[in-house]
């Protein structure tokens, strides 16, 4: 592979942009992620090895695109998405950030609300994506409970079998979770809304990024917020204002947070082991 420097230059090229300077920003464990000052304008650019993860920009390009059509979020727009030399990369419309409004967890409140009103028929989506850099299965399903244990549960307890964590009882427990997770019909939901993936516009507008997109039941983005902390109950109360939730939602929430303990489990080792054994206990 070209160096990074040279490689970045290459991609400006190619998608008819006139470089004039590159700056990293931070990213995460996957990705390499660059300011690209242009002639043409502020872009951001996302940067992986090709081979390790096939897809994911192409994926998380279409996730960008549904959320938008929803007209709820302010989402980035997406430049260009492709393949360099066995490099992915993702051009990404720039936002400026900026500091909370006195509004602001309102807004974010109502935008969630307009998301997750947005469905159809079946859980899941007409293609796969990632969460972090595990792949996340969308086939579709009728029922709610059907999807989260086998699209969401049974593959990550089966890497992490592999991964050496053995856990007892499971059949019964997903028996259990089968009675307690209550009907509703699909919402599409941001997948992985902790607060990382969450930033403020310079027009005052709540901006996602990294999106885990899928037809799923709306509480697993309820509980991905309470997870690791950082948004205001005053988000959850309006919210419910908005679009009331399901009886006892709040009991569940650590029945959704476990897919999520088990996705980090799996990509961060056993640090997270006591969290999923005890959600894992409350329903066995």
């Amino acid at each position: 592979m070209l160096p990074v420097k040279q490689l970045l230059q290459n991609i400006a090229f190619q998608n008819n942009l006139q470089l004039i300077d590159v700056k990293p920003l931070s990213g995460g464990d996957i990705n390499e992620v660059f300011l690209l000052k242009s002639a043409e304008g502020d872009f951001v650019l996302k940067l992986n090895d090709a081979s390790k993860f096939p897809g994911m920009f192409a994926a998380e390009a279409k996730g960008l695109q549904l959320l938008r059509n929803t007209k709820s979020f302010k989402i980035p727009n997406v430049i260009a998405e492709g393949v360099f030399q066995n490099a992915s990369y993702l051009i990404l419309e720039y936002i400026i950030p900026r500091n909370k409004s006195n509004t602001f967890w309102e807004t974010f409140a109502e935008n969630l609300a307009t998301l997750h009103k947005t469905t159809q028929k079946n859980f899941g989506l007409d293609h796969d994506n990632y969460i972090g850099s595990l792949p996340q299965k969308n086939s579709y399903c009728e029922k709610n409970s059907e999807f989260y244990i086998t699209r969401r549960l049974e593959p990550q307890f089966k890497l992490a079998l592999a991964n050496g964590f053995h856990f007892k009882n499971l059949d019964r427990f997903y028996r259990n979770i089968s009675e307690e997770i209550p009907t509703e019909t699909p919402s599409l939901i941001h997948g992985d809304l902790w607060n990382g993936n969450f930033m403020i516009s310079e027009m005052n507008e709540v901006v996602l990024i990294d999106p885990a997109v899928s037809f799923a039941p709306r509480e697993m983005d309820l509980a991905m917020m309470k997870l690791f902390g950082g948004f205001s109950e005053e988000i959850f109360t309006t919210y419910n204002s908005i679009f009331p939730m399901k009886s006892g939602w709040e009991n569940r929430t650590s029945l959704w947070q476990l897919y999520y303990l088990l996705v980090h489990l799996n990509l961060f080792g056993s640090s997270y082991l006591p969290q999923v054994n005890s959600a894992l206990k409350k329903y066995s």
